[in-house]
């Protein structure tokens, strides 16, 4: 294994005209929105009532929990996107909210730590009782990871003592000690989050713990098993058909991965954020551990999400029932579940896999669901929010039961709000996906309007990237190390592209010479001043499926840079699987400045067909008179922004 270390969100200032404007959305309308749905003050939006929660846990008003058991984790996920976006902008008044909410968690926390307003408030004695379904440490993962974030941001200590001590609570409940639970969490997010937790505090007890919790999953007699066998025992054993997981794990245990211990698991199965979240940790571990099986594992697991359960658009888990994976190459267009916070997950486990092998595949994992599967999310004006996220879409067919968790539309809130905040925490610290560094080598892995300052080689050398990405295939990037000396710069060249050139000071540089790994690697003696500009060609891609994923045969799809494409009602009328494309059909590139808040735009003629002289009937023997169409496609990401209406990613060709 070779380990390179991640640049700090902190040490990167981002200046992009595509990422700037969602970073200040998140900063100016989505963290300010957010807080009022926590507090239950939008309009006609899905009530909240995670701030109330812990008002009432904390003694202060009186009332019942309300929400989902996981209710806390979307303060949680406020409070790093909070974090994250003082330490691009500091904001006196935002931070003084977010200690006052740090405060309020304090006053909720037990005193042996413990930290849950749904137990706290509505079942004191059942602590514990039934991780698989409660979602106790997955809760606890996500305030960690917030604490990480605020101490790293603000210097201030309050939160990550509120973490550190119901980390240390959850220690003297869980591990192969005797006397404690030999459990792992329902829901993974605590194994990342404890790792986070043991690189800011040092305390070997939370890697250890994350270790135990990878390793004792999946081991027999499985743990969920005899949980349930004690509730049973404890509530009679009617009680479990009522619990809300039942149906998923009646057959079977696959659904949160512990079917199997994780060294032995070979598909990707279950819940696919639960999914991502335990590969990222496992990743994790096995970088701080230099455990190779884990990592072989890791590798393993990787090729089959991306390379047979993976959309085009980057995201994953295509099965509504359950927000899993289903089988290879089952990609669904119309029923695609693909939640935002899978996507998310996604990059989360990319990123740690990238320090960990340096391969440029997964850092264009990274580019198609950031570009893609993650900011279709959201709307353009930060105030609506997609939790699926299909590929192709009917309005009228979301009234079928079997399309009901599809929606045509953005919802300005959910019951089950993990996506919003998931999101905004994203965007709020994408400085961390830009650049890595090794003893001898810079990484730099997005084309992202950004300046940062690495040591490589024993100096200090700043790194400034100017560029229109994705809709301009141009880059400059400019190094200045404080004083002359041979080192490396690695640039990412995207897997999509073709016929990528290099010029150093205005000198070409051969990339097929240099290329490693889906790198460009420009070993040379920098000085101060000097330019690396870097042409990535854009052409209009046509992109063809697996034939093994049947729903996509004789359909193309559309692609240029990074970006996916579809087709719109607004733009190109009803009914667009009828509309095909010509093989040899000519496809223009334009950039509309007013069309989306400004994006590309592909535009060409392609084929619809109509019945002669009107006539509509249901079935005939005749086929239908062809002609001529002009189509217009925009940018995935940005769909459903002009209203309902239906869309398509894949569109039939001929």
């Amino acid at each position: 294994m070779v380990t390179v270390n991640g640049v700090s969100y902190k040490n990167v200032q981002i200046h992009d005209p595509f990422w700037t404007k969602y970073r200040n959305l998140v900063r100016d309308e989505v963290i300010p929105y957010q807080w009022n749905a926590l507090n239950d003050r939008i309009e006609d939006a899905a009530p909240s009532h995670a701030i109330q929660n812990f008002r009432i846990a904390a003694g202060e008003e009186e009332g019942n929990f309300y929400g989902y058991i996981f209710q806390d984790s979307d303060v949680a996920k406020w409070l790093e996107a909070v974090a994250y976006g003082l330490a691009a902008t500091p904001d006196p008044e935002l931070e003084k909210l977010a200690d006052e909410t740090i405060d309020l968690l304090g006053r909720a926390q037990q005193a042996d730590g413990y930290l849950n307003t749904f137990f706290t408030i509505k079942y004191p004695d059942r602590r514990w009782s039934n991780e698989r379904d409660d979602h106790e440490t997955y809760c606890a993962g996500h305030l960690i990871e917030a604490a990480v974030a605020y101490y790293e941001t603000t210097g201030k200590i309050k939160l990550l003592d509120i973490a550190c001590k119901l980390a240390d609570h959850i220690d003297t409940v869980y591990g192969a000690e005797e006397g404690k639970l030999r459990g792992y969490p329902g829901h993974q997010e605590i194994e990342l989050a404890l790792m986070r937790l043991y690189e800011a505090t040092g305390d070997e007890r939370y890697l250890k713990l994350s270790r135990y919790f990878i390793d004792e999953r999946g081991q027999e007699p499985n743990y969920f098993k005899l949980e349930a066998d004690k509730r049973a025992e404890r509530f009679g054993r009617e009680s479990l058909l009522a619990e809300g997981y039942y149906h998923l794990y009646k057959h079977n245990y696959e659904y949160n991965q512990s079917h199997l211990p994780v060294r032995e698991q070979q598909h990707a199965v279950g819940h696919a954020v639960r999914a991502v979240y335990m590969y990222a940790g496992m990743t994790d571990v096995a970088a701080e551990t230099q455990d190779q099986s884990l990592f072989e594992a890791c590798k393993r697991l990787w090729d089959n999400v991306t390379r047979r359960q993976m959309y085009i658009t980057g995201g994953i888990g295509s099965n509504h029932d359950g927000e899993a994976f289903s089988f290879d190459y089952d990609l669904p267009n119309d029923t695609a579940y693909t939640e935002t916070c899978a996507s998310i997950g996604l990059i989360f486990w990319a990123h740690r896999m990238l320090h960990l092998d340096p391969d440029g595949k997964y850092a264009d994992v990274i580019e198609r669901a950031l570009y893609n599967g993650t900011i279709s999310g959201m709307s353009l004006d930060g105030k609506s929010f997609f939790y699926v996220n299909p590929l192709e879409v009917w309005p009228e067919a979301c009234k079928r039961p079997d399309k009901k968790h599809v929606e045509p539309v953005r919802q300005k809130w959910f019951n089950c709000a993990c996506c919003p905040p998931n999101l905004a925490r994203l965007i709020a610290s994408l400085g961390g996906y830009i650049y890595s560094q090794s003893e001898h080598i810079a990484y730099v892995h997005q084309y992202i309007g950004s300046d940062t300052k690495l040591e490589v080689a024993g100096r200090h050398v700043r790194l400034s990237q100017k560029t229109n990405f994705p809709w301009d295939e141009t880059i400059e990037l400019a190094v200045s190390p404080d004083r002359p000396g041979e080192f490396t710069v690695a640039v990412r060249i995207p897997g999509w592209c073709e016929g990528a050139a290099i010029q150093v000071n205005g000198q070409p540089v051969s990339v097929e010479a240099n290329l490693h790994k889906g790198y460009a690697a420009i070993t040379r003696e920098w000085k101060a001043g000097d330019i690396v500009l870097i042409v990535l060609p854009m052409p209009i891609e046509r992109v063809y499926a697996n034939p093994n994923v049947r729903v996509n045969a004789g359909k193309v799809a559309l692609q240029r840079g990074p970006v996916v494409y579809c087709l719109e009602q607004v733009d190109n009328g009803a009914i667009l699987p009828d509309i095909s494309l010509s093989e040899h059909a000519a496809l223009y590139a334009r950039f509309e400045p007013d069309v989306l808040s400004g994006v590309t735009v592909i535009t060409g003629e392609a084929v619809r067909g109509e019945w002669p002289g009107g006539d509509t009937p249901l079935y005939a023997k005749k086929k239908r008179i062809e002609h001529s169409v002009k189509i217009q496609a925009i940018p995935y990401f940005a769909w459903a922004n002009r209203g309902a209406g239906e869309m398509l990613v894949w569109i039939r060709e001929r």
